[in-house]
Order: structure tokens, then sequence, then C-alpha cells
């Protein structure tokens, strides 16, 4: 598996074992709490489910075929793009939810996304 494919797969991997399993560990940070089941539910979903289906196909796309292998290289690249524009765009609307641990993710976004053009 190509190392920077697998960076970005463990990543994902990683943020839905500990959606799945502590759904609030993945707010804490930002200071919010997923304090009812409907929250948790969110959680779990997004993050956990999301994450660990990304994380697989990583994995298995990376010996598939080519174009196979670089379509989903792209598209997962531009949604972690995307995740990082949101922030972009959020901080102009909000100056100060860019601090912290939102300023961190937007560095992770855009440099997972890089890692994944460079490996297509």
């Amino acid at each position: 598996m190509n190392p920077a494919v697998l960076v970005v797969a463990v990543f994902f991997a990683a943020m839905g074992f500990v959606a799945l399993g502590k759904p609030e560990r993945i707010w804490r940070p930002f200071g919010a709490t997923p304090d009812t089941p409907a929250a948790r539910n969110e959680v779990r979903a997004v993050y956990g489910g999301f994450g660990l289906a990304i994380g697989c196909l990583l994995a298995v796309v990376d010996e598939g075929a080519p174009d196979q292998r670089a379509g989903v290289l792209l598209a997962v690249a531009v949604a972690l793009f995307g995740m990082a524009a949101g922030r972009l765009i959020a901080a102009a609307v909000e100056p100060a939810s860019l601090k912290g641990f939102p300023a961190v993710f937007l560095i992770v976004e855009a440099a997972l996304g890089g890692l994944l053009l460079l490996a297509r």
C-alpha cells in the first residue's frame, strides 16, 4: 500500500473507531458534548460509520484498478478539501471559530487531501 494512502486510511479508521466507541471524544475538542442519544447517533454515523467506510475503501482500492484507484483518491481528497474549506468559510463568518482544534483540523484535512492527490 502506498504510504500516503495508508496514513489517510489510518486517520479515517481511527476517527471511525473512536466515534463509534466514545462519541463524546470526537466533539470534546470543539467544546460540544453529544449528550442525547440522537446526538451520539449522529456522531457514530457521520464520524464513525463514514470514517470506517472511507478507511476501508482506501485500503482496498489502493490495490485495485488504476482508474478506479485514481477516482477514489480524488473523491476523498476533494471531501477533505471541502471540510477544510468549510472551516475557512466558518472563520470568515466567525473569526474566533478557527482557534484551537478547528485550526489544527483545518491543517490536517488540507494535508491529508494533499497526500491523496500526490498518491494518485
